[in-house]
């Protein structure tokens, strides 16, 4: 769940900071060119009528911070261990922005899995899971049509580390695996990978937590480029009066695209 404030004077907080955003904007895109500057600026300006739309940012921008680490690069094929959370759906939208080829998306949920698809296309590769490591590795495997170049890890503290290992055991030879997600945090078995396969595979596998200062430029170039939408997140905005009711709605809407924001009202 997401707050935004009212600045001094009564005037929003958040509307300010978009609008500070096209500015930003206007001159990371534009490149000298006056055309290109204006359309940029239209491109996030028109946010600003529905400021808790941006609320999305603290979750995309996270997601970015886990592709950023695993340097995925444009054509390559990424999967997504967590895809029908609300940081894996994230990391689902970002990477397609940022031009991976195709998105392989495991999952439990299959209406989740089935939004997804809508979504993003024939670039989305959706995989349900059958809770069998060996079975679901093979599925994910042959849900991508050739190497997997990264795998990040979103799953929530409740998933087994068994589910972990078999998408991180999906990626190519000199693959990246990017830990992001929850798994161990509430007991269970550890996370472990062969020896072996790391060594002779030589696979890089590390962790990352949130992201780095310059992913808030980054975010913001995917957006004035279009390539990252805004439009399709499910918003839910509650007063500060009704706290408790937008804390209970949040704790049953977790799930892809679905955010909540706290908005005072004007005056």
């Amino acid at each position: 769940m997401h707050a935004i404030v009212r600045g001094p004077g009564g005037g929003s907080a958040a509307v300010q900071a978009v609008e500070a955003i096209a500015r930003v904007t206007a001159v990371i895109t534009g490149m000298g060119c006056p055309e290109r500057r204006a359309t940029s600026t239209r491109r996030i300006s028109v946010a600003a009528d529905d400021p808790a739309r941006w609320a999305a940012l603290t979750v995309h921008t996270i997601s970015y911070g886990g592709l950023l680490a695993g340097g995925i690069e444009a054509g390559e094929t990424l999967l997504v261990s967590g895809a029908t959370g609300n940081l894996g759906s994230s990391a689902v939208a970002v990477a397609l922005a940022m031009g991976a080829g195709r998105v392989v998306a495991p999952g439990r949920n299959q209406a989740a899995l089935d939004l997804l698809a809508d979504r993003f296309g024939p670039r989305l590769r959706p995989v349900p899971l059958t809770g069998d490591e060996a079975t679901d590795r093979a599925a994910m495997s042959a849900a991508a049509e050739g190497p997997i170049d990264m795998v990040i890890d979103l799953l929530p503290p409740s998933a087994p580390s068994s589910a972990s290992r078999a998408a991180a055991m999906t990626v190519r030879e000199r693959g990246r695996v990017v830990l992001m997600g929850g798994v161990g945090m509430l007991g269970g078995d550890d996370l472990a990978f062969p020896y072996p396969w790391i060594m002779r595979n030589s696979i890089t596998v590390r962790g990352q937590w949130m992201y780095p200062r310059t992913a808030n430029v980054g975010i913001i170039r995917l957006l004035a480029s279009g390539t990252l939408d805004l439009a399709p997140e499910r918003v839910r905005s509650f007063g500060l009066d009704a706290v408790n009711d937008a804390i209970a709605y949040a704790a049953e809407h977790g799930g892809p695209f679905d955010r909540t924001s706290l908005t005072p009202s004007a005056g």
